[in-house]
């Protein structure tokens, strides 16, 4: 009997060779459609990683083959590949399921990755220069040997870039994704001190020991706060060996358990909403880690959104440029009608008028429309997001309440209490936007239960999330035994019309146990009229009833 991770495999290898040839008849009864263990919760990593080696990705070719090359393009657009049968996104390596799939309250989303107090009082040793990204900073141990890397407001942008990753990296915890553990700390410089190991390198290239007039630069650079100290935040090293970041598309060749391509991975293509809402720009390699650690005594490679500070309006050094959000960095045809317009060619970001607030940067929700948002450089995940990708993501946006919005916004410790409540409003704009955006573009039947009595009961998340009214003319429920061998669905009864969540089931339902029901359920509403395309769900009957196995939102062609 094929084993549940063999299977899982055996599954995606067949779907990727699928993805590079021309589609053919499938040969019924080769393997079924649904198997004993679907769907699974857990994404199987089978294969031992120790033997991964850290990789250095070239930033400059990853953004010029992603801006200019159009990776996501080079295949056909297929579904997702990291989703269990009923098109939900297992645990896995890359993500972990939190709001929208299990219950998360608002402390656990203000203390996101958080499991201590930050790095032990007393002197902290400054072992190495910071060596990646714009903001000032270096990297310590503290009192206790622990490894931090830390970095600063910029010089005359007090609380922006160290508010913006707290707040950031509480959101992306909640969404699901591996994060770093982000404590703010304000640093005096008369407690530090150089450790003896701790060596720089001078513009000739040349390594020598560190100084503590080292630091003059960094804090030359930094915010000084009335007391002396400086503001930042001290991210703790990860656990595991670092072996650097990941791609947007493609794979770690070395990887074993990497055999889906990242840009067929939901977890991935879901950024293209969850950065629309947070205006995280700066989508690239560069801002990922891989780790290699110990689970179930076994070496697996962990994947990490290591930085996504450069979120809603400011940067590392400054507020986000006026075209960040709106524009790729290079946009030939736009960039064509400035030059022959000489510069009178106007776009929506030109005529914004943003709230003024230091500390939020340019961040705002009136103008902004989440179909149109852009990173600065288009990762292929990124172009390849379908709608029932979207619309997976969309739902996790909207699980985010008012109370937990404003909470995780004040968790950014910011002393104007203005600058909280402006980054929890445009966030709460943006969240309701990407709602009425996405959750209306496919059918949004979710929640599907067919209970011991055969009575179906689901639920329309567009209406749940009060961007969309019950459908004009109702709901049409069909009914099918399904054959799991062949994949031959025959009708059951007649369809039923209803403006209700619940429908009873015809009496003609499968009895054996394990006997499958198909069920197509279609909206009728002039005002969606992509409601009309059926949301197919399959029940296996079992001892205990009904379990749902199988979610279709939109057929692979």
């Amino acid at each position: 009997m094929m084993t549940k991770n063999n299977r899982l495999i055996l599954s995606i290898l067949l779907a990727l060779t699928a993805s590079f040839v021309l589609p053919t008849a499938a040969p019924r009864g080769a393997a079924p459609k649904f198997y004993s263990d679907d769907p699974i919760q857990r994404e199987p990593e089978t294969q031992d990683a120790s033997k991964v080696e850290k990789w250095e990705i070239d930033l400059f070719w990853d953004l010029a083959e992603n801006l200019f090359g159009n990776p996501g393009a080079r295949t056909p657009l297929v579904k997702s590949r990291d989703v269990n049968t009923i098109d939900e996104v297992p645990n896995s390596s890359w993500f972990t399921n939190r709001i929208g799939t299990e219950q998360v309250s608002v402390q656990d989303a203000v203390r996101g990755p958080l499991t201590g107090d930050g790095p032990a009082p007393g002197t902290w040793s400054v072992t190495s220069p910071k060596e990646a990204g714009f903001a000032p900073g270096f990297t310590m141990k503290d009192a206790k040997g622990d490894l931090w890397f830390v970095s600063f407001d910029a010089k005359g942008f007090p609380e922006a870039a160290t508010g913006a990753i707290l707040v950031a990296n509480k959101i992306f915890w909640t969404l699901g994704y591996w994060q770093v553990e982000n404590y703010l700390v304000h640093v005096k410089p008369d407690e530090l001190v150089i450790a003896d190991t701790a060596e720089t390198r001078t513009p000739a290239g040349k390594r020598r020991k560190m100084k503590m007039s080292d630091l003059d630069d960094v804090f030359r650079r930094a915010h000084r706060s009335p007391d002396g100290s400086y503001r930042a935040i001290a991210a703790k090293g990860l656990a595991g060996r670092t072996i650097g970041g990941f791609r947007y598309n493609n794979t770690r060749p070395d990887d074993p358990n990497d055999i889906v391509p990242h840009q067929d991975r939901r977890v991935l293509r879901a950024l293209k909403v969850f950065g629309a809402w947070t205006n995280l720009v700066d989508m690239k390699a560069g801002n990922t880690l891989d780790t290699v650690v110990t689970e179930n005594g076994k070496s697996v490679v962990r994947h990490y959104l290591q930085d996504v500070g450069s979120t809603f309006g400011t940067g590392a050094n400054a507020p986000r440029e006026y075209d960040e959000g709106w524009e790729y960095l290079f946009e030939g045809d736009k960039a064509m009608k400035r030059l022959v317009t000489l510069g009178l060619y106007v776009q929506p970001w030109q005529t914004v008028n943003y709230t003024k607030n230091p500390a939020i940067g340019r961040f705002e929700g009136v103008e902004f429309d989440p179909t149109e948002w852009k990173p600065r450089v288009p990762t292929a995940a990124f172009v390849r997001a379908r709608a029932d990708d979207n619309f997976w993501a969309a739902r996790r946006v909207m699980a985010f309440s008012d109370d937990m919005m404003r909470a995780v916004a004040s968790a950014g410790q910011y002393q104007d209490e203005a600058a909280a409540k402006l980054l929890a409003d445009v966030l709460i704009q943006r969240r309701d936007k990407i709602g009425q955006a996405y959750l209306n573009a496919v059918n949004p039947v979710v929640n599907l239960e067919l209970d011991a009595s055969d009575t179906l009961t689901f639920q329309n998340a567009a209406v749940e999330a009060h961007v969309a009214n019950e459908p004009a003319s109702g709901y049409v429920v069909h009914w099918f035994s399904f054959d799991n061998a062949t994949a031959n669905a025959t009708p059951i009864g007649t369809p039923t019309a209803t403006s209700e969540h619940r429908v009873k089931a015809p009496a003609s339902l499968p009895s054996a146990m394990g006997g499958i029901v198909k069920v197509q359920i279609a909206a009728t509403d002039p005002a969606h009229a992509l409601w009309a395309a059926p949301v197919d769900a399959y029940f296996r009957r079992g001892a205990s009833g009904w379990t749902l196995v199988g979610v279709e939102r939109i057929p692979e062609k």
